[in-house]
């Protein structure tokens, strides 16, 4: 029944755009979850594998969501067909790729789906993994694994869905065990396949705490990551207006928005009651609130409302999400003391282990299961349809994740080399330093090389330190660098070696804490200032030195001075006091 509005629009029409344009805007915030999963991650890797990490973020997205568009999509469709009542249909292989504009739409909100699988498993091998591994294992999660499982479940009626070959039937309505239980399992595989980085385990077993370089990152990517969650959950009720309605009866009535109110506060009260699981078990455990713990837990207990978010009663919401967030710090023991597998970002507990068990509670806290009294029946069915879910796709994810890694390990392409990782991935993979914490010679602004027509400006004073050379060494935080290059400069010496270094002296040893575990750190990082003079005083290099650096606590470091026997200038041959 087409229905013309005043304006002379059919309501059909209109219904189709408002539907498409909150399809497209809650699309385009799962996307900026990326965003999110790049700061988390970044923020738990250490410094030198930070461009690393950011580097396999991108390209997720970029190599990923193309192999999705040209391949997964139309195999995704094919398994449906395959492992349901439906006949093949072999040209459903390439029907996205003239699917038209709405088709486009669906297949956009499927990709951001499958890109956030995806992401998840490169925080789990950080800091080890060659690129071209990581990207060989996302091209094939993207065009294979992952459109298998939603072959399985979503495309159409595949394997797990009520008419499918298993016929049982599930509930997972935006991810929860087919986006994140699926790439925390994977992520956990993957670690197992490649092995943990160097050091992180001892020869008797015990483990090295490894902390990450920013927990501030680690903390406003989980913020991110939690924003762009309300497009996971809220998004995946995806029509506004119900299309038939509009179309057979020329009414204008809610479609999934019935309800969208419901998964607008279960997810709120999961994200929460996440937090506050994960914090109060590292409490128990530690005796400290650990803040990783806490945003993580958030995470955790977004995760475990995730599947289960559209049917579920509100305080059952707040119980999956207590519990999402109390399992994470056992979970991540176990796989860390028990299991021997380092997984870096803690992926498995967040994404995998939160997801499965937030699927298996949902029998427990739905509203079918407690409409009218308990229905024992219902209750039945939905268990044994969860855990068959639960079941399958750990199984797949675990076998094709465990065959690509362990095939690129085979022919030792899987993990960078061991002088790789330890000078890191940022330097070997993509020649880039991340954290330049000392300006290039191109650099002025902050006491480095200054230069004009006649070359580099020296200062000339005469004949000082006696006629002879002198180095002058300092040992300094490494925050002060700034002005003691500054000072450097005005007293005439602005030719200077700077090193990071660590040490131990006056500055006591501190206890530190990463993800509940404690750890003591009794060399403090430095930085080394060399600097070589020979017209100007050597007294007077050290007292600026000391002058710029000094902050009145302990830890401000030392200044010495050597005497130098000779000197060599490899471009002009000089020797002496003139090479300097």
């Amino acid at each position: 029944m087409d229905v013309l509005l005043q304006s002379g629009t059919e309501l059909s029409t209109l219904v189709e755009g408002v539907n498409l344009l909150w399809v497209l805007t809650v699309t385009f915030l799962i996307f900026f979850m990326h965003a999110g999963f790049a700061m988390l991650e970044a923020g738990q890797v250490r410094s030198k594998n930070v461009a690393n990490q950011l580097t396999k973020n991108m390209l997720t997205w970029s190599i990923g969501v193309i192999a999705f568009f040209l391949v997964g999509a139309g195999v995704a469709s094919v398994t449906g067909q395959l492992t349901g009542p439906n006949a093949l249909v072999p040209g459903d292989l390439i029907a996205t790729w003239s699917a038209g504009s709405a088709g486009w739409v669906s297949w956009l909100f499927g990709a951001v789906f499958a890109m956030t699988a995806a992401t998840i498993v490169s925080g789990a091998v950080a800091g080890r993994a060659k690129l071209r591994a990581y990207v060989t294992y996302t091209i094939l999660l993207a065009a294979v694994i992952y459109p298998v499982v939603v072959g399985f479940t979503w495309a159409g009626q595949g394997l797990l869905t009520s008419d499918g070959l298993i016929g049982l039937g599930f509930q997972d309505f935006a991810g929860g065990v087919i986006v994140h239980g699926m790439g925390g399992v994977a992520g956990l595989t993957a670690a197992w396949i490649i092995g943990p980085r160097i050091d992180r385990y001892n020869e008797d077993g015990s483990v090295n705490v490894i902390p990450g370089h920013s927990l501030t990152f680690a903390v406003l990517g989980t913020l991110i990551l939690a924003f762009g969650w309300y497009g996971f959950n809220v998004g995946t009720a995806a029509s506004v207006f119900d299309a038939t309605a509009a179309a057979d009866q020329g009414i204008l009535s809610l479609g999934a928005f019935d309800y969208v109110g419901r998964v607008a506060l279960t997810t709120t009260l999961g994200m929460a009651a996440g937090a506050i699981g994960a914090g109060g078990m590292a409490l128990y455990k530690t005796g400290k609130v650990d803040t990783l713990y806490v945003a993580n837990g958030m995470l955790a207990g977004l995760v475990g409302i995730t599947s289960i978010t559209d049917g579920i009663l509100w305080v059952g919401a707040l119980a999956v999400g207590l519990i999402a967030g109390a399992q994470l710090p056992i979970v991540f023991g176990f796989v860390e003391k028990r299991l021997k597998i380092d997984d870096v970002c803690a992926v498995f507990p967040v994404h995998g282990s939160a997801g499965l068990l937030g699927a298996l509670l949902f029998p427990f806290v739905a509203t079918d299961t407690w409409a009218s009294g308990f229905d024992a029946a219902f209750f039945v069915d939905a268990l044994v349809g969860q855990i068959a879910l639960v079941v399958v796709i750990t199984v797949w994810t675990v076998a094709a994740t465990a065959a690509v890694f362990g095939a690129l390990k085979a022919i030792g392409e899987a993990r960078v080399s061991r002088e790789h990782e330890l000078e890191g991935l940022d330097v070997s993979e993509h020649g880039v330093d991340t954290y330049p914490e000392f300006g290039r010679p191109e650099t002025a602004t902050d006491g480095g090389y200054v230069q004009d027509d006649r070359g580099i400006i020296r200062p000339d004073g005469g004949v000082a330190n006696d006629g002879s050379i002198k180095m002058v060494t300092a040992y300094i935080r490494p925050d002060v660098l700034g002005e003691v290059k500054g000072a450097l400069v005005e007293v005439g010496a602005p030719s200077i070696t700077v090193t990071n270094v660590s040490g131990r002296g006056s500055q006591p040893a501190k206890k530190g804490q990463w993800r509940g575990e404690e750890y003591t750190v009794d060399l403090h990082q430095k930085v080394k200032v060399e600097c070589v003079v020979a017209d100007v005083p050597a007294d007077e290099v050290a007292e600026a030195i000391a002058d710029a650096a000094k902050t009145g606590e302990p830890g401000d470091g030392k200044v010495f001075i050597m005497p130098v026997e000779g000197a060599h200038q490899i471009r002009t041959g000089k020797t002496g006091r003139e090479a300097v």
